[in-house]
């Protein structure tokens, strides 16, 4: 692999280099209105091949939090490959990622919202909407199979 041109996979990731601002909106149990926050991000190029995005901002409850976000493209593999990491937990989550157009679709396992230790799977997708915006939604399974949208960003790039 050492000195592979980058190809289109890694060029579409490196658009989203850039200053971002974005809201949250988070829905923090069924019959509770959505959380709203403003937050920043800076994402960084690591060379031609991957990008490390770094957003900070407050959780619901005040606190201050630091989140990561990897992405490249393997080309061995022919797919996205994608990690996330908070300060809010010691859990690191390994994405499988796919893209779509201009959606890169994201599942991982992670810590149930139950609180009880266990992991459900989530299904996260950033799409890329212009050059200035993109949108960021996150998915939880349900015991049942169905799935609850319990997140949605919306990122516009700073000047």
């Amino acid at each position: 692999m050492h000195g592979t041109a980058p190809l289109d996979e890694h060029r579409w990731l490196q658009h989203i280099a850039g200053n971002w601002t974005y809201e949250s909106a988070a829905l923090m149990g069924p019959d509770k209105p959505p959380v709203k926050s403003i937050r920043k991000e800076l994402v960084r190029t690591i060379g031609e091949y991957w990008i490390l995005a770094e957003a900070q901002g407050q959780m619901p409850d005040g606190k201050p939090t630091t989140m990561f976000v990897t992405a490249g493209y393997d080309p061995e593999l022919k797919k996205y490959v994608a990690t996330w990491f908070g300060s809010m937990m010691p859990k690191l989550r390994i994405y499988d990622c796919s893209r779509a157009g201009n959606t890169l679709n994201m599942n991982a396992d992670g810590p149930s919202m139950s609180g009880d230790g266990s992991t459900s799977l989530y299904r996260d997708s950033m799409e890329i909407v212009d050059a200035d915006h993109r949108t960021f939604r996150s998915q939880v399974r349900n015991p049942d199979g169905s799935w609850t949208q319990f997140l949605t960003m919306q990122y516009s790039r700073t000047k």
